[in-house]
């Protein structure tokens, strides 16, 4: 039955008449092209244009929801506000499982067209409205960290050993050519200028130094974001699209818990494993190169590196790594349950993921850098 901006549903309605709605739906709204339609002159009124009314449905199955919803889809998409009402908390609670109660994404608008002034005014809010996000899901991650400690098997522990040997162990031999090349390059390019003044031994110190304070925990901080951060987003943005975030919820499983909880943890354990591995190996890098352009014995090498790094040196670099692994995780899995939209959604968010990470990661070097030099490390 259609009133002055009103559509309403009445009675029983189940599966069997879905196509007679939804051809009912379809004839009562074929008219409406713009929201003034259904207002009256000088009507700047921002409540919804036409309102599908639900009170008086006495049972309402998904099939029908589904229906409705698309029904309003298509009044957005024409410019119509449109607005799905109910009485029922069972009927809200369907519609809001069929997204029935988001709002329209925003019109693009071409950024040449854009004053100056409006263009900053959207990229403040644009940047506002993703801190806000971050710091609410943040909140979310703690509850839920402190309900897994209490109940540990909300989290799905199983997945754990796969995520681990995904993030980890496939990712070794990469970063063990990386890391390599980093120590070789060090070396490499303090040699000519270490030979003019006879300092060929301080190839040593340097490589020894800032492979495991500062190259190794980036380099691998970098890897592990192109790798696993990446792969969490388009993992859990897939998800999001595709209603398997909201099969759990149905099924009583809370996704922070279950999928993003182990995800972080093996983050944590696999890149303090991977920096190190990474420092061995920049050593190596620099010992060739020592051996092959400077004169230097790998005893010799190895010598002058046990007087110049102190365990200081290491453990500064493994505690990056675990805060660089830690925000990893919780960036990646973040921008993937925020994930909208269909494959176009999932790649934004990865990409999103991977420049956030990014920027994350020199923050935190930066900050590390700045404690450890107040404590005299």
């Amino acid at each position: 039955m259609r009133g002055e901006g009103r559509l309403e549903l009445a009675g029983e309605l189940g599966f069997a008449d879905a196509a007679a709605i939804w051809h009912a739906m379809g004839d009562a709204t074929a008219g409406i092209v713009r929201p003034r339609d259904l207002r009256g002159p000088g009507d700047d009124s921002p409540e919804p244009a036409l309102v599908i009314d639900l009170d008086r449905a006495t049972r309402v199955d998904g099939a029908v929801i589904a229906l409705v919803v698309a029904v309003r889809a298509r009044l957005l998409a024409r410019g119509v506000r449109c607005h799905i009402t109910a009485d029922s908390e069972r009927l809200r609670a369907l519609v809001h499982l069929y997204r029935g109660d988001e709002l329209p994404p925003p019109v693009p608008v071409q950024r040449g067209r854009e004053r100056g002034i409006a263009w900053l005014g959207g990229a403040v809010d644009h940047a506002l409205a993703q801190a806000r996000q971050m710091v609410a899901f943040s909140g979310e991650l703690a509850a839920a960290i402190a309900e897994t400690i209490r109940r540990p098997a909300r989290a799905s522990w199983r997945d754990l050993p796969a995520l681990i040997i995904r993030a980890g162990t496939d990712g070794i031999p990469i970063i063990l050519v990386l890391n390599f090349l980093i120590g070789f390059v060090m070396a490499y390019q303090s040699a000519r200028q270490l030979a003019l003044f006879g300092a060929n031994i301080f190839a040593a110190d340097i490589v020894g130094l800032s492979v495991p304070r500062e190259l190794a925990p980036l380099m691998t901080a970098i890897i592990v974001v192109g790798r696993s951060g990446a792969a969490y987003a388009a993992e859990l943005g897939t998800m999001r699209v595709s209603d398997e975030i909201d099969a759990l919820r149905t099924m009583g499983f809370a996704p922070v818990p279950y999928l993003v909880v182990p995800r972080i943890l093996a983050l944590v354990i696999v890149t303090p494993v991977l920096t190190l591995l990474g420092d061995v190996v920049g050593v190596i890098g620099g010992i060739v190169v020592g051996s092959a352009s400077l004169d230097i014995t790998p005893a010799a090498f190895l010598a002058e590196l046990r007087t110049a790094v102190e365990a200081s040196d290491l453990w500064t670099g493994l505690c990056k790594s675990v805060a660089f692994g830690a925000a990893i995780g919780v960036i990646g899995c973040q921008h993937g349950l925020a994930t909208r939209g269909a494959a176009s959604g999932v790649g934004r968010g990865t990409t999103s993921t991977v420049v956030s990470c990014l920027f994350t990661i020199v923050v935190i070097d930066t900050l590390f850098t700045m404690v450890f030099r107040r404590l005299g490390l």
